[in-house]
């Protein structure tokens, strides 16, 4: 089942989930389903047992396997046996809890499985998570479970039918690797300096024997704050001509102005909200900047059911113009904006503007795109992205569709092609994968591609990145099945790809969140992520992995990767980081993050910051539990402020300010795949 995660959107569907946990709060308990009971350890062998039949009833996650209705959802359970109580066994040991559930059904069937742990952690679904007609099936993989009891639910999702299953759990011990992963060594990485968004400005003028609070930020008019607090899911930009940044979230554009004659820079804030947005279930940033011949335009763009409240400024925010909004059909979650060239020939439609704009918006099964001929105030008919496409060139009949689920932020290359990617896409032999929908003929029609050595992540993954460098190489950045950070390259629109780096081997990184992809010169990009060292669900309350922010850049095509923690003493999160919508504690940081460069090349990563005050550097404090400072989302820009950027004509000018590359910390990674890896371990052992 993949989940509507929209940042502040209520739609249909979850509303009849909420009506359905109403009716039966009251007469159901966590035991009410058909309950069964069964033991495993270490060297018990394989358990199993059967599920019941369960039928349709959830849509979107929220909280119906914790109560366990009958019907919707049956109930086993399982007892973990550990050698010793897991605080000790732990320390010296780990062990993998995996859980298969398997089925057939005669319609398109998607069944849910959750594990909760003894103290009531929700954990799953498990992946592959889709419709399945004839076998299907789904793994839960738990790292290091705690003994005790916990109950093994099978949830009807999409399911039209009543759907028995049944499960296989085997539980497996091993020693932890006695040798730790070696901190990383000052040796070239690019650095990055973060600036967070002020406090806002007094309401009041304070007398004028108090001087006024430093560089605060006074909100737009009409609003009671700068929303810099309130900065989930946000979107950046940047206008090449005069330089200023941009970062939304909400309903609240803020710009930024750096100032370079210092060291290191430092940066004013502005709340420039445009008047036009005024509901804001999703927001979204584009700024058509000049790297491919745009005119700087920014665009806000504001969720509002199957449209959006999308205006946009030519002059940083001073003024906004207000449009159509989208075209028609259009998705009722996750929109996004881009654009750039048009692919050749040129639709006769064309204005003087000089790119096509393009709106891209999620349905339940369904994504579609419009497209803009005059710079965004008018749009054509919305065409669907993934019903009737061709996989790999081959026509798959899979339904809803070829891809599941949310889609990331749409990109254009300079050749004009349109790219949106997405997590769960099936290849030509029915395998869900990350991927592209592609379009080569200005949004008309579109085929998906998808990375053959990618596993989709399932459900709570957050959504993969694309970028595509000066001659059209692009760049695919995603968080993978096994939760490392991976990226890919492709020199023929995503028919044939690299294999696929992981970018986070020299942190030892092992769960991911948030890909985000830009590339400069046709040999240059930045992947940038949040990761953690810590292995585990990262969607359980019970997680307690601490995240930071990496950007990985390439200078050779993607033949090696060179990563950066950008937030090295300042965590971005505590905790667990929740992708499934509704209002989990852990859902601080919504949905994703964003990435651009400017003209002089540097990086610039726009996030929200999750982890601020105290909590930095206090590990008892985690989004699941709180307080207040674990659980923010303070609007940040990481910027770039050392090493080399994505454009190799200012290498040596330190973007363009001619002083010289100042190198930075991190993991040096260099070599190709046929030569093999070199750098500092454990860099040199990816390709083994």
């Amino acid at each position: 089942m993949r989940e509507v995660r929209s940042g502040r959107s209520m739609c249909f569907a979850s509303a009849v989930v909420v009506a359905v946990l109403m009716v039966l709060s009251d007469h159901a308990s966590p035991m009410s389903a058909q309950s069964a009971a069964s033991s495993i350890s270490s060297t018990s062998g394989a358990v199993q047992w059967d599920h019941a039949a369960v039928v349709a009833g959830q849509v979107t996650n929220l909280g119906v396997q914790d109560v366990c209705p009958p019907a919707l959802c049956d109930n086993h359970d399982l007892a973990v046996v550990l050698p010793s109580a897991a605080a000790t066994f732990y320390q010296t040991m780990t062990a993998s809890l995996m859980i298969k559930f398997t089925w057939t059904s005669s319609a398109p069937t998607d069944i849910d499985l959750f594990a909760i742990s003894p103290g009531n952690a929700d954990h799953g679904p498990g992946a592959p998570d889709g419709l399945f007609t004839g076998p299907g099936e789904e793994t839960l993989t738990l790292t290091d479970p705690v003994d005790g009891v916990w109950h093994i639910r099978s949830m009807a999702a999409l399911s039209p039918l009543p759907t028995s299953v049944h499960a296989v759990a085997t539980l497996t011990v091993a020693a932890k690797p006695t040798a730790p992963v070696p901190a990383p060594a000052p040796n070239g990485a690019p650095t990055f300096v973060n600036y967070a968004a002020p406090e806002d400005c007094p309401s009041t003028i304070p007398p004028s024997s108090t001087p006024p609070p430093p560089n605060c930020m006074t909100p737009a008019l009409g609003s009671t704050t700068a929303g810099g607090h309130g900065a989930g899911e946000p979107s950046i930009g940047v206008n090449w001509k005069t330089g200023n940044a941009f970062i939304e979230a909400g309903n609240h554009t803020l710009r930024v102005t750096f100032n370079d004659a210092a060291t290191p820079a430092t940066a004013v804030w502005a709340d420039k909200r445009s008047p036009f947005a005024r509901v804001s279930l999703d927001p979204i940033l584009f700024t058509d900047d000049s790297r491919m011949g745009g005119t700087n335009r920014t665009f806000s763009s504001q969720l509002n059911g199957v449209t959006s409240e999308l205006s946009f400024t030519d002059d940083d925010g001073e003024n906004w113009t207000p449009t159509q909004g989208s075209g028609q059909p259009a998705g009722i979650d996750h929109q996004t904006v881009g654009g750039g060239p048009y692919a050749s020939p040129a639709p006769l439609t064309r204005t003087s503007y000089p790119h096509a704009i393009y709106y891209c918006s999620q349905d339940l099964v369904t994504a579609f795109c419009s497209r803009s001929d005059d710079g965004g105030l008018t749009f054509g008919p919305g065409i669907p992205i993934y019903t009737f496409a061709r996989v790999n060139g081959v026509d798959t009949p899979i339904a809803p569709g070829t891809c599941g689920g949310l889609h990331g932020h749409v990109r254009v290359a300079p050749d004009g092609t349109v790219y949106v990617p997405n997590d769960g896409c099936f290849d030509a032999n029915g395998e869900s994968r990350p991927g592209v929908a592609v379009s080569t003929d200005n949004g008309l029609s579109w085929v998906v591609r998808t990375v053959p050595d990618g596993v989709s992540a399932g459900a709570g993954a957050s959504d993969p990145s694309v970028a595509a460098g000066a001659n059209n190489t692009i760049y695919f950045g995603y968080a993978d099945g096994d939760g490392h950070a991976k990226v890919a390259a492709s020199n023929d629109r995503g028919q044939h790809w690299t294999k696929s780096a992981d970018a986070g081997t020299p942190f030892g990184i092992q769960n991911t969140e948030f890909a985000e992809v830009i590339a400069g010169d046709d040999n240059r990009a930045a992947f940038a992520f949040l990761g953690t060292t810590t292995p585990g669900d990262t969607q359980s309350a019970d997680f307690l992995g601490v995240w930071h922010l990496y950007v990985a850049f390439t200078y050779d095509g993607g033949s090696s990767w060179t990563t950066a923690d950008a937030t090295p003493g300042d965590p971005v999160q505590r905790g667990c980081i929740w992708n499934g919508g509704g209002s989990n504690p852990c859902r601080n940081l919504l949905d994703f993050n964003d990435i651009t460069v400017d003209k002089n090349g540097r990086v610039l990563v726009g996030y929200a910051d999750g982890c601020t005050g105290t909590c930095a550097t206090d590990p008892t404090q985690n989004a699941s539990t709180g307080p207040a400072t674990a659980q923010d989302a303070l609007a940040t820009i990481a910027r770039q402020a050392g090493g080399q950027g994505l454009f190799a004509a200012l290498d040596g000018t330190q973007f363009a300010t001619k002083t010289g590359n100042n190198k930075g910390g991190g993991k040096l990674c260099y070599g190709t795949p046929a030569k093999g890896r070199r750098g500092d371990p454990p860099c040199y052992t990816r390709d083994r």
